[in-house]
């Protein structure tokens, strides 16, 4: 189904002629029956000649109530222009037509009312000139359709017109991202709160956990109605009640969204492009105070000009839009900007992202990356999406380009295919300049640390990631996808590094080496990096030259696993083996044994039970 809305100045008929299409008075307020005047968006529908049925948003035509017009075209498939004949163009007629515009709605038709008032055909004939040269400044065509309310002549054309212009429009998208920016927010007695508005981006189901943004105020789906006739589902692109149970009616208002929970966040900062309208009577300012209106929403914000310092009539610029009151957005969503004193529509745009932070002024970067926000394909946005300091779940990215399956592979195999994207071993999607600088950044870290300390074999995975930020998982793939590193036992190092020791040094380790061979009380840590050098000992605990078995207790690596082959040997043969035994095996202390058999306990090559050790799963 197709939703449509009505346009035009006030007292031009649009609420007659929406009453004579459909049969329903969309004047809901007393006041407005009264006045004979919208104040307030009404709702109707209406069945064309095909049998199928369109959505009417009837809005407010009054200087005045421009405000509550904003609110109702959200989702908006068509506008009706409605002008009437006896008058011609006048102020809302054009204030109108330049927000269907800003909003992308260029699908019309222009609707001459009341021709029951006009005998002179001469006198319709200029009013159907005027308008052809109002449209020709929007650069827009539409049929022009004279027809009276009270007699009804022209409304079947009328709506013959109406399905030629819908029925060759794409079908609404299902991206599975649902949301019903609110326009109305009532409760019923005996149903609870019901939320009306334009269903967008995908389906409701009768049953469905939702939550009200930016409220957070969450709530299942009870019941569903469309048009007035219950639904189980609510697809997109279809005016949609929602009778939520859970919600308290109480503080909800018009502009909250309706959706799946965790679906959208609230927004305070948003990038945007900006298009000033050519009749604007002032420039747009740095800094300068405005209205801001998108989907059923408004709010006070204050605007930054990124690429210029004023924007003159017709002129377009980049924006960051700093909103007081947090609101339900998404990247796409139309706006527009009105001067809060004296009230008048300056323009309008598209959002290019909904939750941005602090830009510095004229940085071609920064345009850059906006503009390819804004008109760059969705492979191109998806690489920009995937641009962030750690890789994100294909999800995620989803929701935030907000496309639909089909899309979303396209775009995926097509950034693959150019290598702009890698996909990760857990699922997860970076963009290749990020996988590439991160490999660079460890890269560069080593290369530093061999630098600095030439007698360190590298750095272990842990102080590695603590160093760089990043997860352990994501460094080892780093490490195993780069050939200029190499993982070598716990360490990380540059493939081409080694340790080298200097003459000098060179004689300090043979030295260390003839006095710990074969040696089963070996002097502690402590002692040997006070004689020759922490440094030195701990390369050659490093190259595995030394096997560290305690705190304090270091062995030469023979003699270490000459050791380990005994006790082996031992347990096999006897089953078990005790702190004295391998103390006279050894013929060394007791502190030596106990901490060489803590180290295979702790390898599983042993298993304390008691005072003795058995056979561990490593034996």
């Amino acid at each position: 189904m197709r939703v449509i809305c009505t346009a035009g100045h006030v007292d031009h008929g649009k609420s007659s002629l929406v009453e004579k299409i459909s049969g329903i008075q969309p004047d809901r307020l007393a006041e407005e029956q009264r006045r004979s005047m919208t104040i307030d968006l009404g709702f109707a529908w209406v069945q064309l000649p095909d049998g199928s049925t369109v959505g009417i948003v009837d809005v407010p035509g009054h200087r005045n109530f421009i405000e509550n017009m904003l609110a109702g075209l959200g989702g908006i498939d068509a506008a009706l222009l409605v002008i009437a004949a006896d008058e011609g163009i006048m102020p809302q007629t054009r204030e109108h037509l330049a927000i269907l515009s800003l909003l992308g709605i260029d699908k019309l038709l222009v609707v001459l009312t009341k021709i029951d008032l006009i005998e002179d055909s001469e006198w319709l004939e200029l009013v159907c000139l005027e308008v052809e040269d109002l449209l020709a400044e929007y650069s827009l065509e539409a049929p022009i359709l004279p027809v009276s309310a009270v007699s009804g002549a022209g409304i079947d054309e009328l709506l013959t017109a109406l399905q030629a212009l819908l029925q060759h429009l794409p079908p609404p998208l299902d991206r599975q991202q649902p949301r019903l920016p609110a326009d109305r927010v009532f409760t019923v007695s005996g149903f609870g709160t019901v939320v009306t508005g334009t269903l967008l981006g995908g389906a409701l189901t009768v049953g469905d956990a939702v939550e009200m943004q930016p409220s957070g105020i969450r709530g299942r789906v009870r019941g569903l109605q469309s048009y007035q006739r219950d639904v189980s589902v609510a697809l997109p692109g279809n005016r949609v009640a929602v009778n939520v149970a859970g919600l308290n009616g109480k503080g909800l208002r018009r502009g909250e969204v309706l959706c799946k929970p965790n679906q959208l966040q609230p927004s305070r900062l948003l990038d945007a492009h900006f298009q000033q309208l050519p009749g604007s009577s002032r420039p747009l300012a740095h800094n300068a105070e405005v209205k801001f209106f998108c989907g059923a929403a408004e709010s006070m914000a204050r605007v930054r000009l990124l690429d210029t310092d004023e924007v003159g009539p017709g002129e377009q610029a980049w924006l960051q839009i700093r909103l007081r009151d947090a609101t339900a957005l998404a990247a796409g969503d139309r706006y527009i900007l009105r001067c809060p004193s004296p009230s008048e529509t300056i323009g309008g745009g598209i959002i290019v992202s909904n939750r941005s932070r602090r830009h510095k002024r004229f940085q071609p970067a920064v345009l850059k990356t906006l503009h390819t926000r804004l008109h760059g394909s969705l492979s191109e946005k998806l690489v920009l999406a995937a641009t962030q300091a750690h890789p994100s779940s294909p999800a995620d990215l989803r929701r935030v380009l907000a496309c639909s399956a089909e899309e979303w592979a396209k775009a995926l195999a097509s950034a693959e295919e150019q290598e702009l994207l890698v996909q990760l071993e857990d699922g997860r999607v970076w963009a290749s300049s990020c996988w590439q600088s991160m490999r660079d950044a460890v890269v560069a870290e080593l290369a530093l640390v061999h630098h600095e300390q030439p007698l360190r074999l590298g750095l272990s995975r842990a102080e590695l990631a603590s160093r760089l930020g990043q997860p352990l998982s994501l460094l080892a793939q780093a490490v195993a996808a780069d050939t200029r590193m190499v993982a070598d036992g716990r360490f990380v190092r540059l493939r081409a590094h080694s340790i080298q020791f200097m003459p000098a040094q060179q004689q300090r380790v043979t030295q260390l080496q003839l006095e710990l061979a074969n040696n089963s009380a070996p002097p502690s840590i402590a002692d040997l990096n006070a004689r020759y050098g922490e440094a030195l000992v701990r390369a050659l605990l490093d190259m595995r030259q030394l096997v560290q078995v305690s705190d304090s207790v270091v062995f030469a690596v023979d003699a270490y696993e000459r050791m380990v082959a005994a006790i082996r040997a031992y347990v096999g043969a006897e089953g078990q083996i005790d702190a004295k035994t391998l103390r006279d095996m050894f013929g060394t202390s007791r502190k030596y044994a106990i901490a060489l058999l803590e180290h295979l306990d702790a390898l599983g090559i042993t298993q304390r039970v008691g005072d003795e050790r058995i056979a561990g799963r490593n034996m």
